[in-house]
């Protein structure tokens, strides 16, 4: 059985999850499956402007070019091996091929692991702009849901107005939210809340940090300074760090993921937007470029919308058309 038949049977029975990675993958579905399927019409059998073709939607849907010319290279062998020449094969086959390879850059973890002795420290990265404070809210929102007891941190004293964004957020969850003055050292604002969560026994600290691409020495000073005055109270911390990246933004997401990968150790990515754009290859770029999991993706405005990322689900929001 092909992976898409495999996906039809699984989910032929719709949950609401489902159903908004239907929803909400739906630019890109239309951008991806329907060129798919519109290929494979127009040919009764496959050639070589097939797969120049299929090389083509790939790279549209901003799957990336390493990526795109590894796995159009391993269906093409497949097809030869087996004398395979029909269209639909051929793209189960990719189908195939885009799961194999994003499972196989490792471990697929979404959801934050508490540590059992004292605050999860969350530390959130990312440019300007990419829906970062919105993000950390969803977050907030969504550990707050599980009982937890949820700190924010608004060490991004660059941005103006970054903190009265966040202390909004703060307000509207009903949680507390560690600031410091204006311009102040964000590191002294990261170690005041790592205290605040250790003595009020918080479960999950949040801390907001500026995105400052441009200046990326600085940034990486910034950000290893913030980890070493958190771990004077918490040894370990952070446990992790997420990098925000706007799905709209398509391969300059993939450029600024690698850049931030550089200066920090990511342990996950949050896409936002995914529901905006048409490119939903992106998540499989960043994978295969990175070898980051994607943990969370935004697949809409509400605050329910943050979804943990499930390889099954994508792959049937992008690539199975809408019975």
């Amino acid at each position: 059985m092909g992976l898409i038949a495999f996906l039809k049977e699984k989910f032929a029975k719709k949950d609401k999850k489902v159903d908004k990675y239907q929803e909400g993958l739906s630019k890109s579905r239309k951008n991806f499956s329907s060129k798919l399927n519109n290929l494979s019409e127009r040919y009764k059998t496959v050639n070589q402007d097939y797969f120049d073709e299929l090389e083509q939607i790939l790279i549209e849907s901003d799957a990336g070019i390493s990526f795109t010319l590894d796995v159009i290279e391993e269906v093409l062998n497949q097809s030869k091996k087996e004398h395979i020449t029909d269209p639909k094969q051929i793209n189960e086959i990719l189908v195939d091929k885009m799961f194999v390879g994003y499972a196989e850059k490792g471990d697929i973890q979404n959801d934050v692991v508490f540590r059992k002795d004292g605050p999860t420290v969350l530390l959130v990265v990312g440019v300007n702009g990419v829906g970062k404070t919105t993000t950390i809210a969803k977050l907030a929102h969504r550990y707050l849901n599980q009982g937890k007891k949820v700190l924010l941190v608004a060490a991004d004293t660059f941005r103006a107005g970054a903190v009265e964004q966040l202390t909004t957020w703060a307000e509207r969850l009903k949680i507390n939210i560690v600031t410091g003055k204006p311009e102040s050292d964000p590191a002294s604002v990261a170690y005041d809340g790592v205290k605040k969560a250790k003595e009020d026994n918080i479960d999950l600290v949040i801390v907001d940090t500026a995105g400052r691409l441009q200046t990326k020495n600085n940034l990486m000073l910034e950000l290893g300074k913030i980890k070493r005055v958190m771990s004077k109270e918490i040894p370990d911390a952070p446990h992790e760090t997420f990098l925000i990246i706007d799905a709209t933004t398509g391969q300059n997401g993939v450029v600024q993921a690698k850049a931030f990968k550089e200066v920090t150790d990511l342990t996950g990515i949050v896409i936002t937007k995914m529901d905006g754009t048409s490119k939903g290859g992106i998540i499989l770029a960043i994978r295969d470029e990175l070898g980051v999991p994607v943990r969370f993706i935004g697949l809409g405005e509400k605050m329910d919308d943050l979804e943990e990322f499930d390889l099954d689900k994508y792959l049937y929001g992008l690539c199975v058309e809408n019975n």
